[in-house]
């Protein structure tokens, strides 16, 4: 029997605020720099959705540990520069979670210092505090599910009563839970189809689509 729905577990970066486009950019321009020449289109396929540790590794396997170590300094550097020129709540996001009546956290890839910076630059911090979770807090990042499920634990619910919503092949793999695939960012729509995935574009739906996988009250 499929449990109700108890618990909406967002991803951060491209879910909760437009900050993919950003970092996806900062990313072209370092490879670019440092040797490693990428289309966005790599970016999103090799980076987007992945922790911190697990760009750096694969930055350090093609490039060595110190330009590794140059390009995350660089990219905390660049990304910080633009977040706060830029950075904005996904389009439709904060009508979508006025609108929701179930409980809500966070589980992203991104440091709590990061989200800190970014969700406080949107004005989204308060209404998630104490209710972040991040990728630094479990032993594997995405696509493991080892995140989505800490964050299920430590919200005291079941994670089959749990939904997610993703921007993310890796975050989609690794939920591990229903989810909701916002295609509404860089991540082509085809690539966070999957079992028990709804993919959808417009966040403002988001309530109605969660509402319709509840059961009745009577």
């Amino acid at each position: 029997m499929i449990k109700p729905i108890e618990l909406v577990i967002f991803d951060c970066d491209g879910v909760l605020i437009d900050s993919e486009r950003i970092a996806a950019r900062v990313q072209v321009t370092l490879g670019a720099e440092l040797g490693w020449p990428l289309t966005e289109n790599e970016v999103v396929d090799r980076f987007i959705g992945r922790s911190h540790a697990a760009i750096h590794e694969q930055v350090a396997d093609r490039l060595g540990p110190d330009t590794a170590a140059v390009w995350s300094q660089r990219f905390e550097e660049l990304h910080r520069e633009a977040v706060d020129a830029e950075l904005a709540p996904i389009d439709g996001l904060p009508e979508a979670l006025d609108a929701l009546t179930l409980p809500t956290c966070v589980a992203s890839s991104g440091s709590h210092d990061k989200m800190r910076h970014t969700l406080g630059r949107t004005g989204l911090y308060e209404r998630f505090a104490g209710r972040i979770f991040s990728s630094t807090e479990v032993s594997r990042g995405k696509p493991a599910p080892d995140l989505f499920l800490h964050a299920a634990q430590q919200m005291g619910v079941d994670p089959e009563a749990c939904v997610v919503v993703e921007d993310s092949q890796p975050g989609v793999r690794a939920a591990g839970m229903r989810v909701f695939g916002y295609a509404g960012g860089l991540a082509p729509a085809e690539r966070l189809e999957g079992h028990d995935t709804v993919v959808f574009y417009d966040m403002r739906k988001l309530p109605a689509l969660i509402a319709g996988l509840r059961p009745p009250l009577n």
